[in-house]
């Protein structure tokens, strides 16, 4: 039997890095954290006591071809403080969203994808709504 303590991080892999910080840093307000000094490019960010790891990768197997927002393909989701403070910072930075207010899930949620298209959900608990 495994068992777990708590999921440490997220490996996403980007084409430009530059853009990918851009987007993680100052459109999810992600904050940058030290990363070891690895032979090929990337960033890492830290949420709460997880990580997001950005993997400079053009070739990668796991880029979307097909950029369509979809609530069904592999994703990770961010818990934030307020939907709606969340909804319009991210139109008001010009990002496509999918919106899912009244989820079977229980969340309330707002789905958007980074630059390479990999896709992330935003949610609140729905009685938080």
């Amino acid at each position: 039997m495994i068992t777990y303590k708590e999921l440490h991080h997220v490996s996403l892999t980007v084409t430009d890095l530059e853009r990918a910080k851009e987007f993680y840093g100052r459109i999810l307000c992600l904050e940058e954290i030290e990363r070891p000094n690895f032979d090929f490019p990337g960033a890492w960010y830290g949420i709460g006591n997880q990580q997001l790891h950005l993997i400079v990768h053009p070739s990668s197997q796991t880029i979307r071809q097909e950029k369509s927002l979809s609530s069904r393909e592999g994703h990770f989701a961010l818990r934030v403080e307020d939907y709606h403070k969340a909804l319009n910072w991210l139109k008001q930075n010009g990002i496509e969203v999918l919106e899912k207010p009244d989820s079977k899930s229980g969340f309330a949620q707002l789905f958007c994808a980074d630059p390479d298209g990999n896709l992330i959900e935003l949610n609140v608990d729905a009685k938080d709504l």
